[in-house]
Formats: C-alpha cells, sequence, structure tokens
C-alpha cells in the first residue's frame, strides 16, 4: 500500500518527531518504506529517516507491505498528518 503526504510540521523530519515515528513503524510486522526524492529507506530506523533530510512542505510517500500494511500505514500517515504538528 501506498499514499503520497505533504509534511507540513514546521520542523520538519528531525530528530524527536523521526523517533515517534520509528517507534510506532516497530510496532507493525510488516515492511514499512518512507520514500523522498527518488530515496526510499526503511522507516523503522532513525539513521536511515534522519538521512533524508526532509524539510516542511516536503512530499513524501509512506508504503507499507506486509500482514499489518493498512493499520500501519493509518498509523504512520496519522502521525505524519496529526500529532507531529
Amino acid at each position: 500500500m501506498k499514499k503520497n503526504i505533504k509534511l507540513t510540521n514546521q520542523s520538519g523530519l528531525h530528530a524527536r518527531p523521526a523517533g515517534v515515528l520509528v517507534n510506532e513503524a516497530k510496532k507493525y510486522d510488516c515492511d514499512i518504506e518512507i520514500n523522498y526524492k527518488d530515496k526510499t529507506v526503511n522507516a523503522k530506523s532513525i539513521m536511515n529517516l534522519l538521512s533524508l533530510g526532509i524539510n516542511s512542505g516536503s512530499e513524501i510517500s509512506v508504503i507499507t507491505n506486509g500482514s499489518d500494511e493498512k493499520k500501519a500505514l493509518d498509523a504512520i500517515v496519522n502521525i505524519l498528518e496529526n500529532e507531529l504538528n
């Protein structure tokens, strides 16, 4: 499953919000990836997420694949769209 979203929190995906995202991603068995500017990384790794350098207003894709992909996608998108603002 895949969903494209625009990151709206003011500071982008820096250490604190990336940590929140990683902690949520680790709750799911499926693969969870974030795609930004033609680079795709594992959302369960804070170092990988920080390496993307995602700023506020950036368009990203959340990609899930596995047994609980729908639930994981909904949770990650909810965090990115609502909880980080």
